[in-house]
């Protein structure tokens, strides 16, 4: 076992949640930004939200209505994807899939305009709310909005544990260096675990 590697702090108690990013039909289905192996994870995904389904917090990646409508670079990346936000966008392709909107609630639904969730005022309050000190993290991408999260929750102190079965990219290769990344570099802060261990080790 590598040293960042299993769940290595002990069990995950009463104050877990499990925070799901953005698995959504926009990047599971035929667009432009489909993920191909989100369908592959979306089992395991689903079996950690159906175990523990009142802990579970989905998060949504919502474009704006025009480009114009967010600051800075923000601007320029969404004049590249303009067919992407709103005004152009079928937004069922927002929702999440049947078998994890099937959940909600009691599952939760956090929506966000960036890539970390802990940017938009929901996550932290819903949190707090709980007073969640452990995340298990699940979704997609592995090297883009679940880097921002597992940074963002990193900062705030809180255990961080990767279910690294449930985790997707659109390139393999960055989803490799990151949980390495992850597990080598971030060794105190973040366990990465597959979900049969997770689950075995959570309530």
């Amino acid at each position: 076992m590598q040293d960042g590697e299993g769940i290595r702090f002990g069990r995950l108690g009463a104050r877990t949640a499990h925070l799901c990013i953005d698995m959504q039909a926009v990047f599971a289905e035929a667009t432009e930004w489909q993920v191909p192996w989100m369908r592959t994870v979306l089992p395991v995904v689903r079996q950690i939200a159906e175990r523990h389904p009142a802990e579970t917090i989905f998060t949504r990646f919502i474009p704006p209505a025009e480009p114009d409508a967010m600051p800075g670079t923000w601007q320029r990346y969404w004049r590249r994807w303009a067919h992407m936000t709103r005004h152009r966008l079928d937004p069922a392709l927002l929702d999440l899939p049947a078998p994890l909107r099937a959940l909600v609630p009691p599952a939760s639904v956090v929506d966000k305009c960036h890539y970390s969730p802990f940017l938009e005022p929901g996550l932290p309050h819903l949190l707090r709310e709980r007073r969640i000190d452990t995340l298990v993290v699940s979704g997609g991408e592995t090297d883009i909005c679940v880097l921002a999260t597992v940074l963002g929750a990193v900062d705030r102190g809180l255990r961080v544990v990767l279910a690294t079965d449930a985790l997707c990219s659109t390139s393999d290769q960055a989803h490799d260096c990151l949980v390495a990344l992850y597990r080598d570099r971030f060794s105190q802060q973040i366990e990465a675990a597959g979900s049969d261990e997770i689950l075995a080790n959570w309530g």
